[in-house]
C-alpha cells in the first residue's frame, strides 16, 4: 500500500488547500515561537506565568497543526469544511468581542500597520518587529523612515 499525499486539482481545492497550509504555518510559528507569536497578536504573558507560554503552545499550536494537517493529508471536504468552520467561529468570536466587550481597537479591527498612529514604530514593519520597540537606537532606522517616504 503506498502513500501518496494528495495534490489539490480544481481551483476550489486550491483555496481550500492553501487555507489549510496557511492554518499550518500559523499553528508552526505558536508552537516553535510562542513568545514571538503572541508578540505579533500583541498579547503580553506575565514573566512569572510560564503557563501563559504552555497554553499558547499547547492549545493555540496544537489545534492549528492538527486539524491544517488533517486537511492537507486527508483531503476530504468534510474535513475543509471543519477548518472552514473553526476559521468562521473565530471570527465570529472577534465580531462578539468587538461589539459587547468594548475591544473595538485599531488592531481588533484591522492589521496594525495599516494605521501608522497606533504606535510608536514609522516603520513599513508590524510593531512586534520594530526596530524602535526593540531599543534600537532610532539613527539606525533612518532606512526604514526612507521606505517609508
Amino acid at each position: 500500500m503506498d502513500f501518496a499525499l494528495p495534490w489539490p486539482t480544481s481551483q476550489g481545492e486550491w483555496l481550500a488547500w492553501s487555507s489549510a497550509v496557511f492554518t499550518v504555518l500559523l499553528g508552526l510559528l505558536f508552537f516553535l515561537a510562542p513568545g514571538l507569536a503572541f508578540r505579533i497578536l500583541r498579547l503580553q504573558a506575565k514573566p512569572e506565568k510560564a503557563a501563559a507560554i504552555a497554553e499558547g503552545r499547547g492549545r493555540m499550536s496544537g489545534f492549528y497543526l492538527g486539524v491544517g494537517l488533517c486537511c492537507i493529508l486527508l483531503a476530504q471536504p468534510l474535513v475543509y469544511m471543519a477548518l472552514g468552520f473553526s476559521w468562521l467561529f473565530t471570527a465570529f468570536g472577534r465580531l462578539l468581542s468587538m461589539m459587547s466587550d468594548s475591544a473595538n481597537t485599531p488592531f481588533t479591527g484591522f492589521p496594525s500597520w495599516w494605521n501608522s498612529r497606533s504606535r510608536p514604530c514609522r516603520s513599513p514593519l508590524p510593531s512586534a518587529l520594530c526596530p524602535e520597540s526593540k531599543g534600537i537606537p532610532a539613527r539606525r532606522t533612518r532606512v526604514f523612515r526612507r521606505m517609508r517616504q
